[in-house]
């Protein structure tokens, strides 16, 4: 029997977003959203934290291969959103207000399927005071 181990990964990337949602009037998401509903939108540097969990490999000592996760997320998260708006250029987020609690979720489900470690969990870091974290349903 392996012994389970979890592997902490941190990730970077670049967005924009408007919090915005059609179902209210202008008035009402100013008063929601505040200065995050300005029509063109801002910006963030996000941290993306993943936690994945397995049987340590007694051939190569290792739950999962770096390089297998790294080239995974990348090509689910990364090239997704990076440098992007969240509103305009990810359809996820066309019908879904683009939150930071939406996005947590959004990612989750893109990195679930993550084939060599069980996800556990993914935390996103929006400001130096805003984090969200999320381990599916």
């Amino acid at each position: 029997m392996g012994r389970k181990i979890e592997l902490g990964r941190r990730y970077r990337f670049a967005a924009s977003h408007r919090l915005h949602t059609d179902q209210l009037s202008e008035e009402e998401n100013a008063r929601i959203f505040g200065k995050c509903a300005n029509p063109y939108g801002h910006g963030h540097n996000y941290v993306l934290e993943i936690s994945v969990s397995g049987d340590v490999d007694p051939a190569t000592g290792m739950i999962a291969n770096l390089a297998d996760l790294d080239s995974f997320v990348e090509r689910e998260v990364i090239e997704v959103f990076d440098c992007r708006s969240l509103n305009e250029d990810v359809a996820a987020f066309r019908e879904t207000v683009p939150t930071t609690e939406n996005l947590c979720i959004e990612i989750f489900e893109r990195l679930k399927s993550f084939p060599k470690a069980k996800l556990e969990r993914v935390r996103v870091q929006e400001t130096t005071n805003n984090s969200f974290e999320y381990a599916g349903t």
